[in-house]
């Protein structure tokens, strides 16, 4: 028998790119010993994704989709269709088509020599915007430096994963997904593949700056106590700046006459403890935040509608 291998494709506002992606990808799997789908994952657009993804699965039998509520971001889509796949590896990437779908036979080449994880990693080129270089590269020099994980630099949401590695994922309970890191902390078989990104067809990134800086800020948190240790450092710091900022202005306001009463003792003891405590308390209240999330044990996707099943 043919194995199965599905393509996962999170869509948010990408109705121009899911035909481009489709045709694609049929003529990469068409002299391809698979059997192959693809799965559209409607992370609550609001343009005509969802209607274009509809009628591409009434006209093609290998052709899925999954329609999320609302926006419930990018990793929770993914989450979402690898809850409802089926097949013997599972190919994830994004709709856009700068993931090249060229690259997926060689992703197959390496799963069959038996690697259970391939992943693929961003060759970054000159022509590429200089701000969005030097984002990526500080994003993944604070994940290697502030988690427990290593992350090659350009690592991407492009990867094969075999079946075991999907029943393993499934089992995972926790509120914030980093997948980059969740794929890379779980062991098994891995293998990197350096790829070019290709040219986006229609629409526009939806990854901000803000949305990088709070990936990273979850990245960071969901792996590692690390920032709580940086943060007491920071505390202690700052309040020895602060002693060696006031302690010679209290000694020369007093020799030449200009001290306060009580302002000095008053002003070195908010200085010290307010050093101390303020730059950690922000990082506390980012761990305890996610446990008062995770305590809720709410789903991490709702599905308003699939043909998958059917």
């Amino acid at each position: 028998m043919k194995k199965k291998i599905c393509i996962l494709v999170p869509s948010c506002n990408e109705e121009g790119n899911i035909p481009i992606m489709a045709e694609a990808l049929e003529k990469v799997f068409a002299g391809l010993p698979y059997y192959w789908s693809v799965i559209f994952i409607d992370d609550g657009s609001t343009d005509g994704t969802l209607a274009v993804a509809r009628k591409l699965s009434s006209e093609k039998n290998n052709v899925f989709y999954i329609s999320l509520a609302r926006n419930f971001g990018h990793q929770n889509a993914l989450k979402a269709g690898l809850d409802m796949s089926d097949a013997d590896a599972v190919i994830m990437m994004d709709g856009d088509m700068q993931h090249p779908p060229e690259l997926i036979p060689d992703m197959l080449q390496e799963w069959e020599s038996g690697y259970d994880i391939v992943y693929s990693i961003r060759k970054d080129h000159k022509e590429m915007p200089l701000m969005k270089r030097k984002t990526s590269n500080m994003f993944y020099n604070l994940i290697n430096n502030l988690s427990d994980i290593e992350l090659e630099p350009g690592t991407a949401d492009f990867r094969l994963m075999d079946r075991k590695v999907v029943e393993a994922f499934r089992v995972f309970k926790e509120a914030d997904l980093f997948m980059r890191g969740l794929v890379k902390w779980m062991g098994f078989k891995q293998h990197g593949i350096e790829y070019d990104p290709g040219e986006r067809k229609h629409g526009k990134s939806k990854y901000t700056l803000k949305k990088m800086i709070r990936f990273a800020l979850q990245g960071i948190t969901s792996f590692s106590t690390r920032p709580l240790y940086i943060a007491a450092y920071l505390g202690f710091i700052f309040s020895l700046l602060s002693l060696l900022y006031y302690v010679p202005y209290v000694i020369y306001s007093y020799y030449f006459g200009h001290a306060i009463s009580g302002w000095a003792s008053v002003i070195s003891t908010i200085a010290f403890f307010g050093g101390l405590q303020l730059m950690i308390l922000g990082i506390i209240g980012m761990y305890i935040g996610k446990l008062f999330v995770q305590s809720k044990q709410r789903p991490h996707y709702i599905v308003k509608e699939s043909n998958l099943g059917t």
